[in-house]
């Protein structure tokens, strides 16, 4: 299911369309963490849209960091991708837009997601399953929580990648200090030394997270670590 913008929305819309949705089990950090990200990567670097939802060659992205969705909600509405009229019945019963994005209600999601360290591996699958099928154009992008990181999964699939040469795959973290285990040299030292490309930016510099988003990296995976305000600062729990 695809729909149209009643009228063109741009990045300064996005707060309004967010506070739109309203209720419990929100996880506000956790979802503005990865406004701007979302926003660069909608706006101006994935080659999908609401027409190409279906098109097999289009760029897939794969929400890993499910818990949280409004900022994810909000920029699909602006998009186009959904009405922005179910922004308001965000969590309700009967409203497609669940707590956790669901991929058979949400237009535009690829994944259902909310259970950490499945988006990863899921995005090396389709990394894997695109090229099999000689579709070596499309790009897969994932965005990940820091603190899911924590998760061995996401270890596996990291050591995998890179070795695999796996250069459709693009990798999102999102640092707001929630993970509970140090890594030496931080997030991007773990995926470097699997072999990815690396870069680090600042998660609310729209122009350095283009220039990360898009660095060349012929022949490897690539992982941007968008670093954004510390979540302990919000009152809220850590949970990615």
């Amino acid at each position: 299911m695809t729909t149209t913008t009643e009228r063109a929305y741009e990045y300064t819309d996005l707060p309004r369309l967010m506070e739109l949705m309203t209720g419990d089990e929100k996880h506000g950090p956790a979802a503005t963490s990865t406004l701007d990200a979302l926003w660069v990567l909608y706006d101006r670097v994935l080659r999908v849209t609401p027409e190409r939802a279906d098109d097999p060659a289009r760029d897939r992205f794969l929400l890993s960091k499910g818990h949280g969705p409004m900022a994810y909600y909000a920029v699909l509405a602006a998009k186009g991708f959904l009405p922005v009229a179910w922004l308001e019945g965000f969590g309700a019963y009967d409203s497609p837009l669940g707590h956790h994005p669901d991929r058979l209600l949400v237009p535009g999601a690829e994944i259902g997601s909310g259970s950490l360290g499945h988006g990863l591996p899921i995005a090396v699958g389709t990394a894997l399953g695109l090229k099999a099928r000689g579709l070596t154009d499309p790009r897969v992008w994932v965005l990940v929580g820091d603190a899911e990181m924590d998760e061995g999964s996401n270890h596996e699939a990291v050591a995998y990648a890179g070795p695999a040469g796996l250069e459709q795959l693009h990798a999102l973290v999102i640092d707001n200090a929630s993970a509970s285990y140090a890594r030496p040299g931080g997030i991007a030292a773990r995926f470097e030394a699997a072999g990815w490309s690396t870069a680090t930016a600042d998660g609310r510099d729209h122009d350095a997270l283009y220039a990360a988003f898009t660095a060349p990296h012929p022949g490897r995976p690539h992982v941007v670590v968008a670093r954004a305000e510390p979540k302990e600062f919000s009152g809220e729990p850590k949970n990615a």
